[in-house]
């Protein structure tokens, strides 16, 4: 194989490693792009080229993380990693590790790791790479790994759920959801909050978001249920979409540009969680981004004509 088709064959893979250290879709692609440019420009070819690669995207992303957790630390209200619709990195034996990993509420959890114990976890936990390769992805030795991956494992579990749906009744429970959340229906919504829900949006300043979480089944589900038929009277649709691995959905404006998306945690046969980005910085990879202030404008214009 030439190294192009090596590298395109890898290239789910270090997408997949390296959003799950970053968190961030625009990084991670950047990360895999470096890493080719790194690939390219080497001279010999490396006895394991996944082990190369995988190390290489892996330390560029360390690097990365390092420098965004000061940007992070200044963000403007709460900060959530870029939604991602489908995960291009597949693999049966991994399917529940993969798939539980790339959920916002364990990425939100990876945030509480420092980098090196982000990027251990991942590799291992996640992608199953032995400690040997996991050290020399990092440069530190296999016992250091160990220790940073108990460390890892410990602040995981401290916030991991106790248990989680049957991917079936998600569906379910979510499909009830947006049709509720469509016709304006708050008593249907709230029948399907947990009574503690909270809900939090993420603007970054740059587009309209609650000053503070929204908590409790009554006050989520009139606000949800109030707002969504104003902005159904603006042309903004929903359309239903797996995000992240857990049921969300993507909303646009008429013209078929993305407004903001909404993702769901669903535990115990309850939502939990509604998490809404909002930020069109981290939206762009999903098309054309509309203009959250100007649809915000529009809806007040609605409502005073028909108060």
């Amino acid at each position: 194989m030439s190294k192009v088709e090596e590298f395109e064959e890898l290239r789910p893979l270090l997408f997949s490693l390296a959003y799950r250290i970053l968190g961030s879709v625009g990084e991670a692609e950047d990360a895999v792009q470096e890493t080719w440019l790194r690939f390219d420009g080497s001279a010999t070819r490396p006895t394991s080229t996944k082990a190369y690669l995988s190390a290489a995207v892996t330390r560029i992303s360390i690097d990365v993380l390092r420098s965004a957790r000061v940007r992070r630390e200044e963000y403007v209200g709460p900060w959530f990693p870029e939604p991602l619709l489908s995960d291009p990195y597949q693999d049966p034996e991994r399917s529940a590790e993969l798939a539980d990993s790339l959920s916002m509420a364990a990425l939100l959890l990876l945030e509480r790791l420092s980098p090196l114990e982000r990027a251990v976890f991942v590799l291992r936990e996640v992608f199953g790479f032995e400690f040997d390769e996991v050290a020399a992805a990092v440069d530190r030795t296999p016992a250091a790994c160990r220790q940073l991956l108990v460390r890892a494992r410990r602040h995981m579990e401290d916030g991991r759920p106790r248990f989680a749906a049957v991917r079936a009744e998600q569906e379910e429970l979510a499909s009830r959801f947006f049709a509720a959340l469509h016709e304006g229906d708050i008593a249907g919504l709230q029948d399907m909050l947990a009574a503690e829900v909270t809900m939090t949006g993420d603007g970054g300043g740059k587009a309209p978001q609650f000053a503070r979480a929204v908590v409790g089944a009554e006050k989520v589900a009139r606000l949800l249920g109030s707002v969504f038929p104003w902005m159904t009277q603006v042309g903004i649709t929903l359309t239903p979409h797996e995000i992240n691995g857990r049921p969300g959905a993507v909303f646009r404006t008429a013209d078929g540009k993305v407004l903001h998306t909404l993702m769901l945690d669903i535990l115990d046969g309850q939502i939990q969680t509604v998490r809404g980005v909002l930020n069109p910085d981290k939206l762009g990879h999903l098309g054309p981004v509309a203009d959250a202030w100007s649809v915000d404008r529009e809806m007040r214009q609605v409502r005073r004509q028909q108060s």
